[in-house]
């Protein structure tokens, strides 16, 4: 097949490359981490909400989970097609789209009078959700010289960790002063100012030979993902073996392979499927899947056992695990976990931080039970360690792909991050799960309802402990996971650029 010179030109992006960066870059890297910040608050107030939705609303626990999934579901079923749509269309356009989605939709739910209101809302949000956390990531890669980039992820990171910590404790002051509808409309004046700085300050970028529109791809994979999402999110309540569960599951693996095969035959894939030979890739994308499974269920954890366990309310319980994003936001705010990567290494800054998550895993669930000294070493352990290896595998994913796809990178990263995270909450949970009806068969799962059947002081002591052994057990699997990732990832990595290397030298 013959092709034309277009195609065989190499392409570049529409930006002009710049060695030193863009003139405002740290301007406009605060303007895209700030809309960063509102999708990551929004993903963790509405948790806060729960009891305040349920009496005020009616809501039934269906109702709850489809707020909670739609939002969800949609964002990471997106995320490649959002990625792609910026590298075709222009990252500041899809940026600013993003941007007035999400204030839509958060205008909608804040008004909205009846679960089905907010449910749909909440998906218009998920759209808007996925082209923010694709475009975010993507911007940044554009107005950075290469040595700059791995201080503003680290910078990006650094805004994750803070949307985890400040979301509970936002949610709880909006809920404890206003109601429900103010943790949703609270996101419009930041959307506004959000808005007003993209039209001023980001540059636009896109690939000018943007690849013809890979509709099917797009139809494929947003399919797939949301049905791989939904099977995991369900496992946990419906039974692994339930028939919405198996059904969902097998809907993800065909319409995915088929995805696989449609981009592996067109001229214009939307996910190159070449970049899985790159060993930079391949293993950027290991460590970041492990990575996200440990940490996502290790974390869902932590919350159950600082509220079960130890005896803490949500909003208390919010505050003590604020230590984990302050290292994060300091050592990453600071330019240190940067300055540490450059001198370590990509392979060794992986490994080093991934061996210290793990350690505070292992931390959480061996020393916690004798009170939060434990749970404090194990936050602060897994907080550096995440400050050096998040930036670090981001990186090593977004620098392995062709600067003219940086949207669909941060699609990849951003997908990795959803499938792990939920894998890793739907199978630590069940390993939760399974040891404590194995200690305390009476129990059916249910740490409330083993504590509401419990005869006297001592058989509720019993149901406690088994529990919180159930939790230690979970948190020991995570920290396998991560730990692997670390080893898998550097191993990978370290190959790469040897052969990098190697191939230089020839």
């Amino acid at each position: 097949m013959t092709t034309s010179p277009q195609e065989q030109a190499p392409r570049q992006d529409r930006t002009p490359a710049r060695p030193e960066g863009h003139p405002q870059r740290w301007l406009i890297l605060g303007v895209i981490c700030l809309a960063q910040l509102t999708v990551l608050l929004d993903n963790t107030v509405l948790n806060v909400a729960i009891p305040s939705l349920t009496r005020e609303m009616d809501a039934t626990t269906s109702d709850i989970q489809w707020m909670i999934n739609a939002y969800s579901l949609v964002q990471s079923g997106l995320l490649l097609t959002a990625g792609s749509a910026a590298d075709r269309y222009g990252r500041k356009r899809m940026l600013f789209a993003g941007l007035a989605l999400f204030g839509a939709g958060s205008l909608v739910a804040g008004l909205a009078d009846t679960t089905g209101q907010l449910i749909a809302a909440r998906a218009g949000m998920g759209v808007g959700g996925a082209l923010l956390l694709t475009t975010t990531l993507a911007v940044a890669m554009q107005i950075f010289a290469p040595e700059e980039q791995p201080k503003a992820i680290g910078v990006w990171s650094a805004v994750n960790a803070l949307g985890f910590a400040t979301g509970p404790l936002i949610g709880g002051f909006m809920l404890d002063h206003f109601w429900w509808g103010a943790i949703f409309l609270i996101n419009l004046p930041v959307v506004a100012l959000g808005l007003l700085a993209v039209v001023v300050l980001v540059p636009e970028s896109k690939n000018p030979q943007g690849d013809r529109p890979d509709l099917l791809g797009a139809l494929l994979s947003t399919v797939g993902m949301a049905s791989l999402v939904y099977a995991i999110i369900s496992g946990p309540e419906h039974g692994w073996t339930s028939g919405r569960v198996l059904l969902t599951a097998g809907v993800a693996a065909v319409v995915l392979g088929a995805f696989a095969y449609w981009e592996s035959r067109i001229p214009y894939p939307m996910l190159d499927l070449h970049f899985f030979r790159d060993r930079r890739f391949t293993g950027a994308v290991a460590g970041a899947v492990l990575i996200t499974f440990g940490m996502g269920g290790a974390l869902f954890l932590l919350t159950q056992h600082l509220q079960f366990v130890l005896g803490y309310g949500p909003l208390e319980a919010g505050l003590r695990t604020a230590p984990l994003a302050l290292a994060v936001v300091v050592l990453n705010f600071s330019g240190l976990s940067a300055k540490w990567t450059a001198k370590l290494g990509t392979p060794v800054s992986i490994a080093l931080g991934m061996v210290l998550m793990s350690g505070g895993l292992v931390s959480i669930a061996t020393l916690a039970s004798g009170g939060y000294a434990g749970t404090l070493l194990g936050l602060l352990l897994i907080g550096v360690g995440c400050a050096i290896a998040n930036p670090a595998m981001a990186h090593a994913i977004m620098s392995a792909i062709p600067r003219e796809k940086a949207g669909v990178g941060a699609g990849i990263n951003g997908t990795l991050a959803e499938f792990g995270n939920g894998l890793g909450v739907a199978v630590l949970g069940a390993v939760l799960t399974s040891r404590f009806a194995a200690l305390v068969p009476f129990a059916a799962g249910s740490l409330p309802a083993a504590l509401a059947g419990a005869d006297g002081a001592a058989e509720r002591d019993r149901v406690v402990d088994a529990f919180s052994s159930g939790l230690a057990t979970s948190q020991l699997v995570g920290a396998v996971a991560v730990l692997l990732g670390g080893l898998v990832a550097a191993g990978l990595l370290r190959r790469a650029e040897r052969a990098g290397r190697e191939a230089a030298g020839a």
